[in-house]
């Protein structure tokens, strides 16, 4: 991802070295005083108010001024309202100030001799300006002066505005992407600005040219940064957009960041989050959000592309799956065109969002399926770029390099980790089930059918989470043979007797009792510890288990039986 080696469309730009969007829309009390009819102002107290912003003046030559100032106001006064009680200048000051006004500035001389050391005591306390006016300045100058310099800030901006609303256009219609938006934030902002998706999974990070150090070391330490989990994934639960927030990275720089949503419509795209080492004010913001509307533009052209290259990749996958195949060598090459090697031995691997859990609305289920197959396949692709992954629904269709069944369910068990990251898209609980190696194409009908197989016992065993390998199903590899699932449910029926079903709340209860205790052989003390039973309840419970079921602490023919019967229970 370096700078150099991206020859994007911002990069061809001569941008000027003073186009920055740093510039506020008023003058600042600081600006005020460079202005020429301020030449002989001078401060005398709140001098820490300095960057206090003006956008308004107001002349106060009656006592009873509260009423009419504004926030943001300057404040031009001679003291003759209060000429008799210099004393309650002080006061006064606390009230602008809780008024919002940005600096007060008097006139003596005329009508006060100087200001009181209370005023200026309590201006300190408050942090408000008390600019100490000359003689010959005219209050006139100075409000024209505050006035033309707030309407040419403003004009500026619109300049700025329009100027940066040209280039990102200039990105959507020149067929730019997204790294190209993320470049000229960085540019802008100073640091780096990334894009994520709806669920904070980072699209792209740019840094600003001018890190030599390198964009990748750039990229890792502003990932460290609290506004990121261990995994990488912009918090989006925690970052309100439209706040500016502040953090120390791993190396100990102060960064501040910002955020805003990217609309397409009416639905929600992810977010463009910007990275300086300033304060963002409201113009950077308003940049943020134009480049949101350039991303969202960008996003939704990439998504009708990528929906039409899915739907070709997926269906050229399925009907692989389903055993048509004219040609092995026209299928490999085909294969081989999408990136994919299918030409080794392969283990299928498929992922499926557990539909009776999933709470995702209608509107949105589109969108979630999506996000569920772009994080498999960046996983996938970092470990595996031969891999074909492709999305189908509420499943997820991998096709991987073959391993031993050990070795491909770690593998598996790290994607998922990855997948799931810390509270990302893989919030949607999903379970994933393993084919055994398929030699050749021919071989991924029926390594598919066991992935399926795999999944189904998984996610029925562990409750919409699991990972199974079809090798590790055990006695349900021979029970999925038996086509008649009837016939299971009637032999599962006949041996445990009500306790097949779920009638009463305490069968499930007695059910793992009774699992447990052919797990552990019948060794009663055994099994009360793993139930954390006391041994009396237990022995009650074996009862009581006779009683339903029969003497199977005595017949071992009833104890296989019962075994059965518990695994037929679980089945799908």
């Amino acid at each position: 991802m370096s700078n150099g080696a991206k020859d994007g469309l911002y990069m061809h730009q001569n941008l000027p070295d003073d186009e920055s969007v740093s510039i506020s829309a008023c003058l600042s009390v600081r600006d005020v005083l460079g202005l020429p009819s301020m030449r002989s102002g001078e401060i005398v107290a709140g001098g820490q108010g300095l960057d206090r912003l003006v956008e308004l003046t107001n002349v106060m030559e009656v006592p009873d001024i509260i009423p009419w100032v504004k926030p943001r106001e300057l404040l031009l006064t001679t003291a003759y309202p209060l000429r008799d009680r210099p004393e309650e200048i002080a006061q006064l000051l606390t009230t602008l100030e809780g008024s919002g006004v940005s600096a007060v500035c008097i006139k003596p001389g005329r009508y006060l001799t100087e200001i009181p050391d209370s005023a200026i005591a309590e201006a300190n306390r408050l942090g408000l300006p008390i600019i100490h006016l000359g003689d010959g300045v005219g209050f006139d100058e100075i409000m024209h002066e505050v006035l033309s310099g707030n309407l040419d800030r403003r004009a500026e901006l619109i300049r700025k505005t329009e100027q940066t609303m040209r280039e990102l256009v200039d990105v959507v219609i020149n067929d730019g992407d997204l790294e190209d938006v993320c470049q000229m934030v960085a540019e802008r902002i100073g640091v780096a600005a990334a894009v994520t998706t709806l669920d904070g999974r980072v699209r792209c990070l740019r840094t600003h040219s001018m890190f030599t150090e390198g964009e990748s070391v750039v990229d890792e330490d502003l990932v460290s940064l609290v506004c990121f989990d261990k995994s990488g994934r912009f918090r989006v639960e925690d970052e309100p957009a439209g706040l500016e927030r502040s953090g120390r990275t791993r190396a100990g720089r102060t960064s501040v960041w910002g955020n805003c949503t990217i609309e397409g419509g009416d639905k929600t795209l992810g977010r463009i989050v910007a990275f300086g080492e300033g304060a963002l004010k409201a113009p950077e913001f308003r940049l943020i959000e134009q480049a949101a509307a350039a991303a969202a533009l960008v996003i939704t052209r990439e998504k009708a592309i990528t929906a039409v290259e899915s739907k070709y990749r997926t269906d050229f996958v399925l009907e692989v799956l389903r055993g048509h195949i004219a040609s092995t060598d026209r299928v490999l090459s085909h294969a081989d065109s999408l990136g994919w090697d299918l030409a080794r031995p392969i283990n299928v691997a498929v992922a499926e969002v557990d539909s009776e859990a999933d709470q995702t609305d209608a509107e949105n289920k589109r969108t979630m399926q999506s996000l569920f197959a772009d994080a498999w396949t960046k996983v996938v692709s970092q470990d595996d770029p031969a891999a074909a992954v492709v999305g189908s629904g509420d499943q997820v269709i991998l096709l991987l390099s073959a391993e031993n069944a050990d070795d491909i369910t770690a593998r598996l068990k790290s994607f998922i980790t990855d997948v799931r990251g810390y509270g990302g898209g893989g919030r949607r609980q999903f379970s994933v089930g393993i084919s055994r190696p398929a030699a050749d194409v021919s071989g991924l009908a029926a390594a598919y059918q066991e992935a399926m197989r795999a999944l189904e016992v998984g996610r029925q065993l562990e409750r919409g989470q699991g990972l199974s390998h079809y090798d590790s199903l055990g006695v349900y590899r021979l029970l999925l043979q038996v086509t008649k699932k009837e016939e299971l449910r009637s032999f599962a029926r006949e041996v445990l007797g009500p306790l097949a079903g779920d009638d009463k709340e305490e069968y499930e209860g007695l059910r793992t009792t009774l699992q447990a205790l052919l797990d552990h052989n019948l060794n009663v003390a055994e099994t009360a510890r793993s139930l954390f039973f006391h041994y009396n309840t237990l022995r009650y419970r074996i009862t009581k288990l006779e009683h339903m079921v029969g003497p199977f602490t005595e017949d071992p023919n009833l104890r296989l039986s019962l075994s059965l019967a518990l695994q037929i229970v679980k089945l799908p």
